[in-house]
């Protein structure tokens, strides 16, 4: 693991070549998120979906297909949770917390034209914070050495 000012390595989770983004309306209740509720037949913009990892935090990044230019990125602490968010309506749609340099958060939405897609997406969220949560688990029980060994076959993160 890094320390201040060592390099942190950054792994890649999962590309998508095409991804949708759709402007959102506003939320007037706590009700779910509709993805009918958005022009899903006019996306706002298309390009390529890379999601990253550094460290404990993972990144959906959306760039631009050819020059790879970087569209919006968000940054994601845990999942489910905030910055990730499933529609209610289905599978293929999700809602993306992106945030940029300053700091400032914006909701989106973005969709893929295939379900399998979709899947890639959700499992390569899921299991990042799996093995993060066991790396957590493995360290904490290093730490413990001195339990016994019996209390540590019980002990199940």
């Amino acid at each position: 693991m890094a320390t201040d000012g060592q390099f942190e390595y950054e792994s890649i989770l999962c590309v998508k070549p095409e991804v949708n983004v759709y402007r959102i309306p506003p939320r007037t209740s706590n009700r779910a998120i509709r993805a009918a509720d958005w022009k899903l037949d006019a996306p706002d913009w298309t390009g390529r979906m890379r999601v990253t990892a550094r460290g404990k935090v993972a990144y959906v990044k959306l760039e631009d297909k050819v020059s790879g230019e970087l569209f919006a990125q968000a940054p994601v602490d845990e999942y489910p949770g905030v910055a990730v968010e499933t529609v209610s309506d289905s599978s293929r749609y999700f809602v993306l917390r992106i945030m940029d340099d300053n700091g400032r958060t914006a909701f989106i939405g973005i969709g893929f034209g295939d379900r399998s897609d979709a899947f890639d997406f959700n499992v390569a969220l899921q299991d990042h914070f799996k093995y993060e949560a066991q790396q957590t688990c493995f360290t904490t029980r290093g730490k413990n050495r001195s339990l016994s060994s019996r209390r540590l076959q019980r002990w199940r993160c």
